[in-house]
């Protein structure tokens, strides 16, 4: 079979970095959907260069629908030529739950040479908000639920996070040269164990084209404001998975987003677990989902 696609001459055409601007999937991802699965068949200029028509932009939206339906990417072509879409059957074991169980397996060995391959793998094939929402953020509440004090658990947390810490600081990194929108402050709170769920919403909002600056540590509250005078950030978020002292949503959260010239936003299940005592004041409560956060962030951030 060949791989040159036929298009009527008169049909535009457009190059990879439109293809990814106009779907959300980055260019690395369309290249291995074209190269392993050849679910797309791009035209190529005489130098090489991709150019894709409007049909081929159209099944791209229809390869993101079968993933996000939890269908495997290697068996997203035949559902494709079907002429009629059809529920997808699911599999005896799904794509996702067996790449958690990889993981879940090689985190518990500290194999971090498998958990770089299975990552580097999800991160090829998949868009983030795919990866975050159906691998990274089930991994993490699963691991949070099963870990407490048992002996091994702080190993197989500290592990994780170092490995995702140096993942996602690359992304973030190279994120931050292209992005589009405002610098958004990233910061655990004070009694949160570790950063995994700070980790989960840089990654969002990085996907969604925002510059983001991730603090290793809890950055004091009293700093926050000239952190954000600083570095002309648009929002301040804070995240934990714990539900933290009360205190500080009696009094000093509310406080600070009285002081702050941009939005404060909690995230992370501490979300949920005070929403209620947040609802009469200025701080924005935008969910324990790293995907449904940002989502509400953006409004939040607009002009």
């Amino acid at each position: 079979m060949t791989t040159k696609a036929t298009h009527p001459a008169d049909t535009p055409l457009y190059p990879i970095r439109e293809v990814s601007r106009l779907t959300g999937v980055n260019s690395v991802t369309l290249r291995a959907w074209e190269r392993r699965y050849g679910l797309i068949r791009p035209q190529r200029t005489a130098k090489g260069h991709r150019l894709y028509a409007y049909e081929d932009v159209e099944r791209v939206e229809n390869i993101l629908q079968w993933l996000n339906r939890g269908v495997p990417v290697s068996q997203v072509r035949e559902l494709l030529d079907q002429p009629a879409p059809a529920e997808p059957m699911a599999p005896a074991i799904g794509d996702w739950e067996g790449q958690r169980q990889q993981w879940q397996a090689a985190i518990e060995a500290l194999d971090i040479e498998r958990l770089d391959a299975l990552y580097h793998q999800a991160m090829t094939l998949y868009p983030v908000t795919t990866c975050v929402g159906e691998l990274l953020k089930p991994l993490v509440v699963s691991f949070e639920e099963s870990w407490g004090d048992q002996l091994g658990a702080a190993l197989q947390r500290t592990t994780l996070e170092s490995f995702l810490r140096s993942r996602v600081g690359t992304r973030l990194y190279h994120g931050n040269k292209v992005a589009t929108n405002g610098m958004v402050l990233i910061s655990r709170l004070p009694d949160a164990h570790g950063m995994l769920w700070e980790l989960l919403t840089a990654l969002t909002a990085s996907d969604a084209g925002y510059r983001v600056q991730l603090f290793d540590d809890a950055l004091p509250l009293s700093e926050m404001p000239l952190a954000v005078q600083r570095l002309n950030a648009v929002a301040m978020l804070v995240s934990s998975g714990q539900a933290e002292r009360t205190e500080l949503f009696r009094r000093q959260l509310p406080k600070l987003a009285e002081q702050l010239s941009v939005p404060l936003g909690l995230c992370g299940p501490v979300a949920r677990i005070r929403e209620q005592e947040l609802s009469d004041t200025q701080v924005a409560v935008l969910g324990d989902d790293p995907l449904q956060a940002i989502s509400r962030l953006k409004p939040l951030t607009r002009g």
